[in-house]
């Protein structure tokens, strides 16, 4: 029975991306993250549970993935479709406002346009095989993971929906920032950029220091900023991340 426990913990992060992808396909955002973040408690949780029991398998490597890919990969194209949608005032579905081939703004308010959003979801299923057969990323990650990346462009939606700041208003339902957003996030997820893994293999503070440092800052920023302190995490974990790389080649020489 214990060989089945981490996988069932995996196969609930699944559950939770497919719930929340319904949710956001209904442009109901809050809740669709909700079930990402805790489809990400649980992916956390898995590859701990495999550890600890001693039953980590390939079946439940792949089965991680597969699950990734719902929760993490494809809810965040969802959303950019949805802000997509949003800031051109229509989607592929519900086609509000007619547009002319004369116009200066003809391919920005192309009723296809949303689309470019699922870039996200493409990119992260590439970074997810990429994952699966790079023994490099056994200990630490080479691009933002999934989850993370999962994390900032719902985050992004949240704060588009809820901001009073208007400049911040403006940048998340302009189509133009939004494009380069999802490209950003395309090419985090899949840069050569070595980042700290944040799953633990054991809870002591010897081999985690970079993990409860980033813990702690993480909490205090969302207790002081709340939703707006997602993209600012984001931030620190890269920023961090190089950091530490920088040090790690100081002391290999």
């Amino acid at each position: 029975m214990k060989n089945w426990i981490p996988n069932i913990i995996t196969l609930l992060n699944l559950l939770c991306g497919c719930i929340a992808a319904i949710y956001a396909f209904n442009d109901q955002l809050v809740l669709a993250g909700v079930f990402v973040a805790a489809g990400i408690f649980f992916d956390f949780f898995d590859g701990l549970a495999a550890r600890f029991l001693h039953v980590s398998s390939e079946l439940g490597t792949q089965l991680d993935s597969l699950a990734d890919m719902v929760t993490s990969g494809l809810v965040p194209g969802i959303v950019m479709y949805q802000l997509l949608s949003d800031a051109i005032g229509f989607n592929l579905i519900d086609q509000e406002q007619s547009f002319t081939s004369g116009s200066q703004d003809y391919w920005i308010s192309h009723p296809y346009l949303p689309i470019l959003g699922f870039l996200i979801t493409l990119g992260s299923c590439y970074r997810l095989a990429k994952f699966n057969i790079d023994n490099r990323q056994t200990d630490s990650f080479i691009g933002v993971p999934t989850p993370a990346n999962a994390i900032l462009i719902i985050s992004l939606g949240l704060i588009a929906q809820d901001t009073d700041l208007s400049w911040l208003y403006y940048g998340l339902t302009n189509p133009y920032i939004l494009i380069a957003i999802t490209l950003f996030s395309v090419y985090i997820l899949n840069a050569e950029l070595p980042l700290f893994a944040l799953k633990f293999k054991s809870f002591g503070w010897k081999g985690n220091e970079m993990r409860w440092v980033f813990i702690a800052i993480c909490i205090a920023l969302m207790i002081t900023l709340q939703i707006y302190a997602v993209p600012c995490i984001i931030i620190i974990y890269i920023l961090m991340s190089v950091v530490n790389n920088l040090r790690a080649e100081r002391n290999s020489v």
